[in-house]
């Protein structure tokens, strides 16, 4: 079985594949140091909490953007799961060409979300990613990744709101009845939300006029993008398992180099 594990800002999401088969998905946060021990108990304790046995995981790939916690976790692999995980980074196998300026700056889950964008749905693609950041990534149609926009994630700016005005509260993060809020929670739920709708659609359009790929279909992924995909058309499809997939497919393009 595949490991295959996406380390963000907030959270790590970890997804178990046999062959092509995502046969669970979990999730345990980033913000906590841990040691190389407590990285890889946890890890065999998810997968049994699942009816999945660790033994059988004999590969691992990993896409991360949390620099300081790699050496323990890629400790905990080697030492839980005996196997030396590959890593998404500069001069991997992933099927499609970084032409940024300067590809090693790239965001290695950008790249593995437009792997699989190009792979899964054909290009031109742009690729919405709602995260810590919200990442728009444009693929053209010879699979070439060059391009993307990179905006604050709805709850980063939610948290921004709150932590700066002192007379706002923290609050939930859902739409509102109505954009014609009365009182303050729905006050700021709607600005979050119908704000957020706004930027997407409107980021989405002005990437499509300057590429001149009016035609790009949308795949949005990320854990509160069904909020926005629900109230837009500009979205065409949502996967909330889209990195885990180009982990997936970046692994098959790499496994025999291992």
């Amino acid at each position: 079985m595949l490991l295959a594990i996406d380390i963000g800002n907030t959270n790590i999401t970890l997804g178990v594949f046999r062959d092509k088969e995502l046969l669970g998905k979990f999730r345990m946060t980033s913000k906590l140091s841990r040691t190389s021990d407590e990285y890889g108990i946890t890890l065999r304790e998810l997968l049994r909490n699942q009816d999945m046995d660790p033994a059988e995981v004999d590969a691992v790939i990993i896409a991360s953007v949390v620099s300081d916690i790699m050496h323990s976790f890629g400790s905990a692999i080697i030492k839980y799961f005996e196997c030396k995980p590959i890593v998404v980074s500069a001069g991997i196998k992933t099927g499609i060409r970084v032409t940024t300026e300067n590809p090693r700056q790239t965001g290695p889950d950008r790249i593995v979300d437009a792997v699989a964008g190009y792979k899964l749905y054909g290009g031109p693609i742009i690729v919405v990613d709602f995260g810590t950041a919200t990442t728009y990534d444009l693929v053209g149609p010879d699979g070439t990744f060059g391009v993307g926009v990179i905006a604050p994630g709805i709850r980063t700016s939610a948290r921004a709101l709150w932590g700066g005005a002192a007379m706002l509260p923290e609050i939930e993060i859902r739409k509102p009845e109505s954009a014609l809020a009365r009182e303050t929670i729905s006050s700021m739920q709607a600005g979050l939300v119908y704000g957020h709708i706004g930027q997407t659609e409107y980021i989405i359009k002005k990437l499509k006029k300057e590429s001149g790929y009016e035609d790009a279909k949308v795949v949005a992924t990320g854990g509160l993008g069904t909020i926005i995909v629900d109230e837009t058309d500009a979205i065409d499809f949502y996967d909330p398992d889209l990195t885990l997939k180009g982990l997936q497919l970046i692994y098959e393009k790499n496994k025999k180099l291992r």
